[in-house]
Formats: structure tokens, sequence, C-alpha cells
């Protein structure tokens, strides 16, 4: 997604929101950080994330916490699911994250709703995660024709919290088979936290991304 790409197009609609004050930063060996705001206005919670990709952390209107291979299209980024009621994360369905992920506002939405949608694995691992497998059909750009593509996503329920954070890592279909992409996308979820930000007598505020004030969760 080059910048004449952007242009005229809406953010996706990740379910991620900043702390105000905050920003996504990538060290050199590719760790990537944010500070995140999760559950409600009225009861709003912290949350540290991190991981560690090979690509560069994207910058720009529409994009949240993204790191891609510009030549390549492939890349992770960060999503934010609506309240669990509860539920753990085994008690999930996998409809319940693929919503978020394939929703029509959503990251792989783009340039129109994904096709062919298939979980090929779905398993609880230990250590709070959650990782699915999937292979979709999204159209691109520049030939207007539907590309096979492959993803993981990994999803854990902070600690005191009552929303899914997921990163998702995906590849060109034919790079996931061929040429490393799902060793690559593997060893970026494997790298993947989300754990309570430590507790502190600030406010938790929206960071505003309109150009204005900062806003109230």
């Amino acid at each position: 997604m080059g910048v004449s790409s952007q242009a005229g197009k809406s953010r996706p609609q990740t379910g991620v929101v900043f702390r105000d004050g905050t920003d996504v930063l990538q060290g050199t060996s590719g760790e990537v950080s944010a500070e995140i705001l999760v559950g409600t206005k009225v009861k709003p919670e912290a949350v540290l994330i991190s991981f560690r990709a090979p690509y560069k952390l994207e910058k720009g209107s529409v994009f949240d916490v993204e790191c891609r291979d510009g030549k390549t299209g492939d890349g992770a980024f960060l999503a934010v699911t609506g309240p669990t009621g509860g539920k753990t994360l085994s008690e999930l369905p996998a409809s319940f994250f693929l919503d978020r992920l394939f929703d029509p506002t959503g990251r792989f939405s783009f340039y129109g709703a994904p096709t062919d949608v298939k979980v090929k694995k779905n398993v609880v691992l230990e250590d709070g995660l959650r990782m699915l497998e999937l292979t979709f059909s999204n159209l691109s750009q520049s030939t207007n024709a539907e590309i096979p593509r492959n993803a993981v996503l990994m999803a854990t329920i902070p600690r005191g919290t009552d929303n899914a954070v997921m990163l998702v890592a995906s590849s060109n279909a034919s790079r996931w088979r061929r040429e490393g992409g799902q060793s690559r996308a593997m060893d970026i979820v494997d790298s993947f936290r989300a754990v309570p930000a430590p507790k502190t007598s600030l406010k938790l505020r929206a960071k505003d991304r309109s150009g204005g004030s900062s806003l109230d969760f």
C-alpha cells in the first residue's frame, strides 16, 4: 500500500486505541512496542504490547500498529476484539476473532471483503495464548485479481481485561510455502506479548489522531 493507494482511504478499523502521550516504537533489531487502551470509557485499561518483526514499522494515517515489506506486502499488524463477555480464550468460537479480522472495515478488507476464508488450525496454547492459522483470498489493488493469502493469528486476553488482543502475520500464499513466509510469520507471532501496563496516577486518555487535543477514552 503505497502513498498513492492511500489517498482518499479511511483508516481500517483494527480496534486499536493508543494511550495519550505514547507512540509506537521500533528498535534496531525489529522490536516493536506500544501502549494501548482496551475496555470502555468508564473502565479503561492500559496494555503494553510488544513483538519482533523483520519488516519496517509503517507510519501514516491508515496504519495503527503494523510492520510490512513494501515490495511483497508480507507483514504483521495488531488488532483488538470487542468484549469477550468474561469468556476465556478456549470458550470463544473462532468466528469471534475472525469477525474483527475480516470485518468490512478491517485491515484485510481495504480493497474489498476477503473470500474463501478457511481456518486450517485452531489451538489453545500455554501461557494464555490461542493460535489460528488461516487461508483466504483478497483483492489486489494493482491487478484487480483475488490473491490467495495465508495468515497466522495469535490472541491473548491480558489479565484483568475483557478484550482479546491479536497479532496477525500474513504472506502471499506462494511465499508462505516456498519462500519462508510461514516461518517468518510464526517467528513474529511467537514473540508477541500483551500485558497490563503498570498502574500510575495519570488519567487514562485516548490519543486523538485527528490533530486536535487528547480525547477521553
